[in-house]
């Protein structure tokens, strides 16, 4: 390739001096081809399911006999009613749709091809008859004609009552529209719960509620965008805000839990209907929890805004500077959406081609003498290479997404003149990572895969084995699992840190890591004062968007009409809010780490003086003083952390 010819000869020498912005070159290409490679083989399984007809088999559905719902079939060896002409029969109808088999992924439930959804619930075996003699459409078995729908041949037919159903959108499937059906999947799903009723109106809340649901994350979306706006414009009373209407937010929630539980606690029981005296109960006990938990959110909050309080002074200098970046690149605000856009078409190929994988194959009969496609040999494999896929492309297209900000802010930190920034400085970072770096972010996020996939395998294995296995194998798999999330987390923050240092001298990912590590570690007194401050108050931000949220939640499931249990539609709202939030905060947080290990970088290898003049502006310098300062009057360090805060000169 052409661009590694400018490869410079002093980042080829063993001591390399840092130029930034000076040399490009291509970096980690062997990764970049391996990568390629891959991807030509998650290609290669969506080519090989679709080429087995799982593509028709998905979209249109089949039955049990192997025969594709909307056209004719081809006959099948040894397995009866195969080869039938079902054009007039579109849809895949099971005769017991509720009978569900987690374990395998599938319907246990016998399926025919039929020409419609029944739309209304068919009680008795003389409407299912009467159904099919007016809508053309038998749901019993094909040898069985309307006129045999007796009640000795119920057996063959579906169970009754057969529920309402409709077809899926696109795929050709009548699924039962009553909610008591869904319930019945959560119920396999949640073993916890040991009543049953108190799953069906869990879910009937959702139901009931998903107008105010959708509403309240509309609002924490619009609550995060706005959060972004006032960090751009008025970052120096930034953290005051937040600090004042997090402890306001946190006091008012609580407050008002506090409130409403004794409030309905108080309320006369005789003037609740029967029907719903358990769902008040309910409530009553879910805003009991509710309150406690907040009550020792709200301590644990206010003791650590008390231990942090002298340091807050640091974190609002580092806001401006970080506020300043986002003045000259706006385009940064945009970053989720776009990462969040390319994860959703990943995610919906992935899980198209895991649907296709579903119904590749050979057709052989099951233990039930009904149809099955199966894939046999090596290939049968195919899915576990899938499942990496899905990890180090997710990884591969978020670490994409930590280049191109430490690209654009790498940028505006070394361009002494702001009025010489590129018209579009992330699109320029972004054009410097298909050009140079694409080799490197493959690796970074390939080493955070191998760290996941094993903590994956050991949570399954602890999942599977829940109850079975003795105290010490519990301990050991806990223990394993949770010293491979830190690890994972270390990597995360030293990835982006390598990154940083790739977009600034162009080198390798592993001299990279290793420049970032060091740099890191000589100023471990900055990282902890003034990075993890930052991170805090971001945090802070999380929980102002997830309050507000979840306080207008309370508000308005309380008061809605359709009073039902709310603990579940509170609990989705709130984990929306908290996602989006840190969605949008997160490109602040990769914002101040990129420029603290800029700053790094510029007081270690310039001085101020001639030819080594710093690259950092006036107010970033103020910064300086203004922290050393800060951490003399705090006492923590002394000498040594004022020592520690000065520029320091080139060795």
């Amino acid at each position: 390739m052409g661009c590694c010819s400018s490869a410079s000869s002093a980042a080829q020498s063993s001591k390399r001096e840092w130029k930034p912005l000076e040399d490009r070159s291509c970096t980690d290409i062997p990764w970049l081809l391996l990568f390629i490679l891959f991807c030509i083989g998650m290609g290669f399984i969506c080519g090989f399911s679709v080429a087995t007809g799982a593509a028709a088999r998905l979209v249109s559905g089949y039955d049990s006999y192997g025969n594709i719902c909307g056209q004719k079939n081809a006959k099948l060896e040894s397995i009866p009613n195969s080869g039938m002409d079902h054009t007039q029969r579109k849809y895949v109808f099971f005769l017991d749709p509720c009978n569900l088999d987690l374990i395998n992924r599938k319907i246990k439930s016998e399926a025919l091809c039929v020409a419609a959804c029944p739309r209304q619930e068919l009680k008795t075996l003389s409407d299912v008859q009467k159904f099919a003699e007016k809508n053309g459409s038998e749901l019993c078995r094909y040898n069985l004609k309307p006129s045999e729908y007796t009640s000795s041949k119920a057996s063959l037919c579906p169970k009754l009552p057969v529920p309402a159903s409709a077809p899926i959108p696109f795929f050709h499937r009548c699924a039962p529209v009553n909610i008591s059906c869904y319930a019945k999947f959560a119920e396999a799903l949640i073993t916890f719960v040991s009543d049953n009723s108190v799953l069906h109106r869990l879910i009937s809340g959702v139901m009931t509620s998903k107008e105010i649901i959708l509403g309240l994350c509309l609002l924490s979306l619009v609550l995060s965008m706005i959060l972004m706006v006032i960090i751009r414009y008025i970052s120096r009373v930034l953290v005051w805000i937040v600090t004042i209407l997090v402890i306001l937010g946190s006091l008012g929630g609580t407050g008002v839990l506090w409130w409403l539980y004794a409030k309905q606690r108080k309320s006369p029981k005789e003037t609740v209907i029967p029907e719903q005296l358990q769902i008040a109960e309910d409530n009553l006990r879910a805003l009991l929890i509710y309150a406690i938990s907040a009550t020792v959110f709200t301590v644990i909050l206010f003791l650590i805004m008390l231990f942090m309080r002298k340091r807050v002074a640091l974190t609002i200098a580092l806001f401006h500077v970080a506020g300043k970046v986002f003045i000259h690149l706006p385009l940064l605000v945009f970053q989720p959406f776009w990462t969040f856009f390319a994860l959703v078409l990943f995610w919906v190929y992935w899980i198209m081609t895991l649907l296709f994988l579903g119904t590749a194959g050979s057709a052989v009969k099951n233990e039930q003498g009904f149809v099955e496609f199966r894939v046999s040999g090596p290939l049968q494999y195919m899915w576990w290479y899938h499942v990496v896929g899905l990890i180090w492309i997710s990884e591969f297209i978020l670490a994409c997404q930590q280049m191109t900000v430490a690209g654009a802010v790498v940028t505006y930190y070394f361009t002494r003149d702001k009025r010489n920034l590129p018209f579009t400085p992330i699109l320029a970072s972004v054009n410097r990572l298909i050009r140079y770096h694409l080799g490197t972010v493959a690796k970074g996020s390939f080493i955070i895969t191998l760290v996941k996939i094993p903590r994956m395998i050991l949570m399954y294995m602890h999942s599977q084995l829940k109850g079975k296995e003795n105290a010490c194998a519990r301990c050991v798999l806990k223990s394993c699992i949770c010293c491979l999330w830190c690890l994972e987390k270390c990597l995360n923050y030293l990835n982006q840190n390598a990154y940083t240092a790739t977009a600034i001298n162009s080198t390798n990912f592993c001299t990279s890591a290793k420049d970032a590590f060091v740099i890191l570690v000589e100023n471990a007194l900055r990282v902890a004062a003034i990075n993890t401050v930052g991170d805090f108050m971001l945090f802070l931000g999380k929980v102002l968007i997830v309050c507000c949220t979840g306080l207008a939640g309370i508000m308005l499931l309380n008061y809605q009409q359709d009073y039902t249990v709310w603990v579940l539609p509170l609990i989705i709202v709130c984990l929306f809010a908290f996602l989006v939030a840190h969605c949008f905060l997160s490109i602040y947080e990769m914002v101040v780490d990129v420029l603290f290990l800029c700053f790094a970088i510029d007081t270690k290898y310039n001085d101020g003086s001639p030819g080594r003049e710093f690259y950092m502006d006036k107010v970033l310098m103020e910064f300086v003083e203004n922290s050393r300062k800060a951490l003399k009057e705090a006492g923590k360090g002394g000498a040594a952390d004022a020592r520690e805060l000065k520029p320091m000169p080139i060795k």
